[in-house]
């Protein structure tokens, strides 16, 4: 078995996701896992899918096809999972809105070498006052050389900074 990965972006419809859920079985694929979401009236999705090796290339034409129905795909090998040498910690953020949080962030992340294995965002009004409050929802991976301590020391600095409320809190 062969393993891709696709990222599939269109205009917001319905039978969006069974048109391509049809090709991949027609196909012989097998849906693994996805992530799909609307944002904006455009669809997006990632997803991962089994096919066998004799028809790896029917399905790649067949999902490059779907171009003629306005659904863009990428399409990409499977890569090896890495080695599990580190912990999965979950981050909860919230602040008033405002350009660089993200990159601010990402980037004290990176510098520690931590991966982001999922992030959520939005911005909606707050309660009381309706200012455009900033959430973020993230799956960190931690290595585990990387003393927890020290990760939350800078970023609470970092969210000093910022101005934000930030959480880590172990995955169980």
């Amino acid at each position: 078995m062969d393993h891709l990965v696709l990222t599939v972006i269109a205009q917001d419809q319905p039978g969006l996701v069974e048109r391509v859920a049809k090709c991949i079985a027609e196909h012989g694929g097998n849906w693994l896992e996805s992530r799909m979401s609307r944002m904006a009236g455009q669809f997006a999705g990632i997803l991962r899918v089994a096919v066998p090796a004799e028809s790896h290339d029917e399905l790649v034409d067949a999902l490059q096809a779907l171009s003629l129905h306005g659904i863009r795909v990428l399409l990409a090998q499977s890569g090896l999972e890495p080695a599990c040498n580190w912990k999965p910690i979950r981050l909860d953020l919230v602040g008033n809105d405002r350009p660089g949080i993200v990159r601010d962030i990402t980037r004290l992340l990176a510098e520690h070498g931590v991966n982001l294995e999922s992030l959520v965002t939005e911005v909606a009004p707050a309660p009381m006052s309706s200012e455009p409050l900033f959430h973020a929802e993230a799956l960190l991976a931690v290595p585990l050389n990387l003393s927890l301590d020290v990760l939350q020391e800078r970023l609470e600095t970092l969210a000093d900074d910022l101005m934000v409320e930030l959480n880590l809190r172990t995955e169980p």
